[in-house]
């Protein structure tokens, strides 16, 4: 019972985040061009704009990746995650399988996932690595022995 109390109380909370309007800002922002060694795409001279509604940066394919990614959560949930382009396939491919994400033309999948590992790109400072599954404590809701 305790479980599936707990179960409904997340996904209220996922329905709700996914519900949730983003602050629009009153004019666009731009990322200014600065000289960082661990970026690993190259910026263009010119600052690049960014979408003061979705915070994607307003390059490339980023209408299509706004189109396709939104529909389902927030755009935060895309610019706060990185990865290189077999990264974001394998988050398209958990998302078509765990999450009933519809499947994209090669052609349109391509452009997206090029979008975001040129835009979203890994980021070393970002995140911790994965913890080693041996290192990992057992599940106790684990049904297999």
């Amino acid at each position: 019972m305790r479980y599936a109390i707990t179960a409904l109380g997340f996904l209220s909370l996922l329905l709700l985040s996914a519900c949730s309007k983003e602050p629009v800002a009153e004019t666009p922002q731009t990322v200014e061009n600065t000289a960082v060694e661990e970026a690993p795409v190259a910026v263009s001279e010119a600052a690049v704009k960014i979408d003061p509604v979705t915070g994607f940066r307003m390059d490339g394919d980023w209408e299509l990746v706004r189109a396709h990614c939104t529909g389902c959560h927030s755009s935060r949930l895309v610019t706060q995650q990185r990865g290189t382009a077999q990264q974001w396939l394998a988050m398209i491919r958990w998302m078509q399988k765990k999450q009933n994400l519809w499947q994209f033309d090669a052609g349109t999948e391509n452009r997206i996932i090029t979008y975001l590992a040129e835009n979203y790109p890994p980021d070393e400072a970002r995140r911790r690595a994965a913890i080693p599954h041996e290192l990992m404590p057992p599940n106790p809701y684990s049904t297999v022995n």
